[in-house]
């Protein structure tokens, strides 16, 4: 059952995103909350170490959120979750333009510009066109991550 099937929901999750970024030290620079699954790439300046919690401050505050919501006590909402270091300055490229169109990747809009849940139009908007250009460039069906949702 997808989790985030409201506008409601979805600014919700993506405030509570954002505010875990914030308060753990990390710069979002894509992301992508779909009904049920999210990406994000980040960056840190401080320590990566603060990613676990980070992200487990981010389950644990949205999934009480999404428990009294739905009177669901005690449900467990989040099962998992895969972190990639990413290195190479061609991978870090290619999984920007792959968070930023996931959302049309799976169909759930034409265009991941028009998805307000998303950075595809923050991107297009704020980044030199150069640097936007080059992302967008990059193919990402060469990008493997899970994502079969």
């Amino acid at each position: 059952m997808p989790h985030f099937d409201s506008p409601l929901r979805l600014d919700f999750f993506q405030e509570s995103l954002f505010q875990c970024a914030r308060e753990f030290g990390w710069n979002l620079r894509a992301w992508a909350v779909l009904a049920n699954h999210y990406h994000f790439v980040a960056a840190s300046s401080s320590d990566p170490q603060t990613l676990r919690k980070f992200l487990g401050k981010l389950h644990m505050q949205t999934a009480k959120q999404l428990n009294l919501l739905d009177s669901t006590p005690e449900r467990k909402v989040w099962f998992q979750f895969w972190e990639s270091r990413i290195t190479f300055e061609r991978s870090y490229l290619a999984r920007l333009n792959y968070v930023h169109h996931n959302p049309a990747q799976h169909g759930v809009v034409p265009l991941a510009e028009d998805y307000k849940w998303c950075s595809a139009s923050w991107f297009a908007h704020n980044a030199p066109p150069a640097f936007v250009n080059a992302v967008k460039s990059f193919k990402i069906d060469r990008v493997h991550v899970p994502d079969d949702f």
